[in-house]
């Protein structure tokens, strides 16, 4: 079904100047002063104008316009940078990406302000240095409603083996490693993603080795490292909405059990299997429900549940509206859930 008709939403054609600045203001706390962070700066979905999403990379603002129109909504996108510019006068570069265009150009970032030279290449969270790589896709190469766990990640994982699946640029990994993993592996679908985490690794000041880098079908990674009888303290799942390879199907409202059940032979016992459901219109509980499912014949249990961060949900100052599907027990759309992983064998990694 098409996403709009999905949504139900009827698009503004004006940006409310007053619910763009409320959020601005809202988040102000979070404009460090060297200006290398990242973060939401209004999610219109939840704050009362859907067609826009914002966000600071560094000194890059990335306009996200989901307006209907396959050409955007070229005058809220102009408004929202200059309201923005006015009171963030240090940002350099803007880019604005047409979610719904079929120009691959559109989609991955056209200027609206400065060269693409002037685009940030990196950005500093939690002390760790983040490569960007903000027009290689229609997304920015950094999650920003994933930051909780990558500070989970390094605050819990040194020590440990990790599997970072669906790696995209490796930002999970790479948190990982910062925080002392001895060994992350990375594995996604497409090579220029992981080009991405090894300009994070270089960033650090780590070395980069091959063997933790493999470019493959996540079916078929998984099988061969079951072959190589590996086992991980961690592995991250953090599958693409949908995916469709020779090799298997990845669909996050009705194919998760098999993926999980694909990487959890991987965990050691005790081990963390950490999953990422991003899927818009699964609920909370309908998610929660698969999770109980996986968990009942008690070789997984549910550690926790980490939150989204409020810039990129909204701010109770700043809501307007209900979300589409209730995310409850979860904060947002993005649910996050830590299992543990008991093995009949009791092998640890």
């Amino acid at each position: 079904m098409d996403f709009h008709r999905r949504l139900g939403h009827v698009w503004a054609v004006s940006l409310p100047d007053d619910l763009l600045l409320a959020a601005l203001e809202a988040r102000r706390p979070l404009i460090d002063e060297k200006h290398e962070a990242a973060f939401r700066l209004f999610n219109g979905f939840t704050e009362g104008f859907p067609a826009l999403a914002l966000e600071v990379y560094a000194k890059t603002l990335v306009v996200h316009d989901h307006a209907e129109s396959r050409r955007g909504g070229a005058p809220a996108a102009r408004r929202a940078l200059e309201l923005v510019h006015q009171q963030l006068p240090w940002l350099t570069a803007a880019l604005w990406k047409v979610r719904h265009s079929e120009n691959p150009e559109e989609r991955n970032g056209r200027m609206l302000l400065g060269a693409e030279k002037d685009l940030a290449r990196k950005v500093r969270e939690h002390g760790v240095w983040y490569a960007l790589a903000l027009t290689l896709n229609r997304d920015t190469s950094l999650y920003l409603d994933t930051r909780a766990l990558r500070l989970w990640a390094k605050e819990q994982l040194g020590g440990k083996k990790v599997l970072n699946a669906f790696a995209y640029t490796g930002s999970l990994g790479v948190a990982a490693k910062a925080g002392g993993a001895t060994q992350v592996i990375h594995t996604d679908l497409k090579k220029p993603f992981l080009t991405v985490a090894k300009d994070s690794y270089a960033m650090n000041g780590w070395p980069v080795k091959k063997a933790d880098f493999r470019a493959g079908d996540f079916f078929e990674v998984m099988g061969a490292l079951k072959r190589e009888d590996a086992l991980f303290d961690c592995v991250f799942i953090d599958p693409p909405f949908l995916s469709v390879t020779p090799k298997g199907r990845v669909d996050l409202e009705t194919e998760m059990p098999r993926v999980l059940n694909k990487a959890r032979p991987l965990v050691g016992h005790g081990g963390a299997l950490v999953v990422v459901n991003n899927a818009v219109f699964t609920s909370g509980a309908d998610f929660q429900a698969v999770l109980d499912a996986a968990c009942a014949d008690g070789y997984l249990s549910l550690d926790q549940r980490l939150d989204v961060p409020p810039d990129f949900v909204g701010y109770p100052s700043t809501k307007r509206g209900a979300p589409l599907v209730d995310p409850a027990p979860f904060n947002h759309s993005t649910k996050i859930a830590v299992l543990r992983v008991k093995r009949k064998d009791g092998r640890a990694a």
